[in-house]
Formats: C-alpha cells, structure tokens, sequence
C-alpha cells in the first residue's frame, strides 16, 4: 500500500490534501479509505493460534488495531483514515442507487430459476437501502471546470496504474482482493462521471461483481469497526472498575 498511497500522493502530500481540488481530495480519500477498510480486516482476522499448522484460527486484535489507527500513534491521522473509510463508503452506496435502472433491467442466473429471482429480489433491495444514503455524497459538484476532461483522464490512468501494482503483490489472495476491490471503485466512478445515453451506464458482468463486492467488504469494515469501538469502551469501562476497586 506504500507505492498506492505515493502514487495517490502525485497530487500533494497527505498533510497537504485540504489544497487540493475537491477532485484530488476525493481521489486521495478514497484510496485511504481502501487503505482502512483492508486494515481493519487484517486487524479483524488476525492469526490467533495455528500458525504453522494446517487449521489456523483467526480472530479480531485489538492491539493491532490501536496500532495501527490510534491518534497518538499515527501523528493524529488515524481518525482522518477511519472518517475515508466512510468516505468511501458513501461514494459507493452512491453509485450503488444511481445504478437502479440499469440493474433493474438485468436479469441474474444461476441456474436456478428461484434462486435467479430471490438474487434479483436481494440486490434490489440494496439499492433501495442505499437510496436512503445517497443523498450524503454529490457527484454533481466534481468534474465541472475547464479541466474536467484532463481531470477525468488523470483518474482513468491513477486506477489502472494501482491495479498495475497490485499485480506486484506476492500473496495471490491478496492480490486476487486488492484488485477486485480497485475494480470495484473504479466501476463507482465510472457509474458516477461515466456520459451514458438516457442517464443510464452500461455495466458488465465483472463490473456489478466488483462493485457488489466492495460495497460488501467496507460494510463489512464498518461493522468490524463497531466491534473494536466496543471493545475500547469495555476495556475503559474495565480499567476505570480496576482503579474504584483498589
């Protein structure tokens, strides 16, 4: 994530970001909410017992998280990180509702017809909960100055030179993840900024896995997140009974 983030960085240097356009903000934070989202389940799903042996067990650490998000720790940046995450996640919710009618013309198979219509059903239930919080993030603010066409192409070439690095990754699940995971943040912005005939874009196959995918794994960072925050208040909570006892 070292030579993502420096690529994210063409643009200005994290301490610097707020002197961005809102353009190259929004390009910035979203590749550090990727960032967080993939910290928080490497904190979530950390190797408990088992290392060396064939059935490993995982689970959360909370140590792992405080390090790698508490304030003090991190200059101050760690909440900045976590509030990308959701950042993110509101961009992808976003591209999520505006996709309704091009998703709702689809037809999914699996080659069972009732499971065909309860997917069907399921993912138009998403985009009816995403409509909710779409209104918490607008597109229509970005690509709107003179340089909106080289802006756009700068975005283009920044997405496909991460996925370029992600085929440096030498852990294939990782790097099967970490790509899958751009792919579908690319095809949110492509939903978003792409021009369409009719307000609606044509999406493939691969695109609408991508994009479920990665709705799935940041809201499933955010539910792990909640977990964490807990477990910080039950710890507080245990110290503070600790020192009144004694």
């Amino acid at each position: 994530m070292t030579c993502i983030h420096s690529l994210s960085c063409d643009w200005g240097a994290a301490c610097v970001v707020l002197e961005l356009c809102l353009e190259k903000r929004a390009f910035y934070r979203l590749i550090s909410g990727l960032h967080s989202s993939i910290n928080i389940h490497l904190s979530a799903m950390y190797i408990k017992t088992g290392e060396l042996s064939s059935s490993p067990r995982f689970g959360p650490n909370l140590g792992e998280f405080v390090q790698r998000f508490d304030s003090a720790e991190m200059q101050g940046q760690g909440t900045l990180w976590l509030k990308n995450l959701y950042f993110a996640y509101l961009v992808v919710l976003r591209a999520v509702s505006r996709a309704e009618r091009y998703l709702e013309s689809q037809a999914f198979y699996t080659g069972d017809t009732a499971l065909d219509r309860d997917v069907k059903r399921r993912v138009m239930e998403i985009v009816q909960a995403a409509k909710d919080c779409s209104f918490l993030f607008d597109e229509s603010q970005m690509f709107t100055g003179e340089a909106s066409k080289e802006l756009k192409n700068e975005f283009n070439t920044h997405f496909k030179n991460i996925s370029r690095i992600m085929d440096c990754v030498g852990c294939d699940k990782c790097k099967l993840w970490g790509k899958l995971q751009v792919h579908g943040i690319g095809t949110a912005l492509k939903v978003l900024f792409a021009q369409s005939r009719n307000g609606v874009v044509k999406l493939s196959r691969r695109e609408i896995v991508a994009l479920f995918n990665v709705l799935g794994r940041f809201s499933s960072s955010l539910h792990h997140l909640d977990n964490f925050r807990q477990m910080l208040q039950d710890q507080r909570e245990a110290a503070t009974l600790d020192e009144e006892t004694y």
